[in-house]
């Protein structure tokens, strides 16, 4: 075989593999941008509740009801970025595809939260706090990586 047929060859078998990765960058970064556009239009239609860290609900005296709410999510990465993570663990450095999951799911927690709040009628939410788990490390396994993130607070209807 010459030179001609051996690139023709190789260019043959890694053209399904180059095609598979450029849909995978793609679609996985069209749905990332669709996922921000949605959270970006749910945060704006629930910006009235109001939220805030602080451990104690001011003005206790014109609460009418309180009750915990929660929001929980389990978001992952596709695939490429994941690998594009384990490269960049190797040499150092931000893990920029690893950060804006921990972004995306800390918001998306927080705006179902809002949503169960806005469900139960209540204006505010109060001593919030987030918990994650890293779904991957607990199956043992490579691939995607993988967040459970966990936003909840206290619910406050107050006597206006």
């Amino acid at each position: 075989m010459d030179d001609s047929h051996v690139f023709l060859s190789l260019l043959i078998y890694a053209f399904p593999l180059f095609l598979l990765l450029f849909c995978g960058v793609f679609i996985g970064g069209v749905t990332e941008r669709n996922h921000r556009r949605s959270l970006d239009r749910r945060e704006q239609a629930l910006a009235s509740i109001q939220l805030s860290n602080l451990k104690s609900v001011p003005r206790m005296e014109d609460v009418t009801s309180a009750s915990m709410v929660m929001g929980q999510v389990v978001i992952a990465t596709d695939y490429f970025k994941s690998f594009a993570t384990a490269l960049r663990n190797l040499v150092g450095g931000e893990m920029r595809a690893a950060h804006s999951l921990m972004v995306r799911g800390r918001r998306e927690a927080l705006v179902r939260m809002r949503e169960e709040a806005h469900r139960q009628g209540f204006t505010e939410v109060h001593n919030i706090r987030f918990g994650f788990s890293n779904i991957s490390q607990m199956r043992g396994k490579k691939g995607a990586m993988q967040v459970e993130v966990l936003a909840w607070g206290t619910g406050v209807r107050r006597n206006v």
